[in-house]
């Protein structure tokens, strides 16, 4: 494994098999967890977009956003080679392999690395496992809760504040972190063609939420921004 891939989805419900993606963010950090590149989105899930009074996102935010098979070929070489990591990984794991099953991709096995189970066995006075308690315990400040950028790259100061406090290993997380395939060879990594716009027929659009991200690196205030079609900063 190369290093890390932080994730963290927002969704039209609980159900990763009824419910669809509608926001997506990447945060790669080396094996030092020093952070390569990030990556976010809103996704067009084709139809409602669910609780708005959770995710913040309108019906009308999606509107120009892409669907998920065009950021799909991204995904991938984002998420390749890289420990997968999230706040309640087995969930961002969950909906990611639904939406890649419903485009034909089986999304191979990957070692998981749960920060809710560190904060579990190294936050005991937190109040609750929640990402917002567990930041609140490890006294990481204010972030945007329910963006999935910044709910990314709360994650990645939560990593970072277990592996100070000797929860997580400058090398292979340790094995109760971790929830690695046993007795099966490693599955080729799939690979899509990169996917066009509709209309103007060049690489699709990637349409992110911007918001001020307290003690990290800060964005632009603001609901939406259009960004180009590599995602990266």
């Amino acid at each position: 494994m190369s290093g890390y891939a932080v994730v963290d989805v927002e969704a039209t419900g609980r159900s990763p098999w009824r419910h669809r993606v509608v926001e997506v963010a990447v945060v790669q950090l080396d094996a030092g967890l020093r952070t390569e590149r990030e990556f976010a989105t809103l996704v067009d899930p084709g139809g409602p977009v669910g609780p708005t009074h959770v995710h913040g996102i309108a019906q009308a935010d999606v509107l120009g956003a892409p669907r998920f098979r065009q950021i799909a070929p991204r995904l991938l070489e984002l998420l390749a080679g890289r420990v997968l990591v999230g706040h309640h990984v087995t969930c961002d794991r969950a909906f990611l392999e639904r939406e890649f099953a419903r485009i034909g991709v089986a999304l191979p096995q990957v070692p998981l690395l749960c920060t809710m189970r560190l904060a579990r066995r190294q936050l005991p006075e937190a109040g609750g496992y929640g990402l917002s308690a567990c930041v609140d315990a490890a006294g990481l400040g204010w972030f945007p809760a329910h963006t999935a950028l910044g709910d990314a790259r709360a994650t990645v100061e939560l990593l970072r504040h277990c592996r100070r406090t000797g929860g997580c290993s400058e090398e292979p997380p340790p094995e109760r972190s971790v929830e690695q395939p046993a007795g099966q060879p490693p599955v080729p990594w799939p690979r899509l063609a990169p996917a066009r716009a509709a209309r103007a027929g060049g690489a699709a659009p990637l349409l992110r939420r911007v918001a001020q991200l307290g003690p990290w690196p800060a964005g632009v205030e603001g609901p939406r921004a259009l960004i180009g079609s590599a995602g990266y900063e």
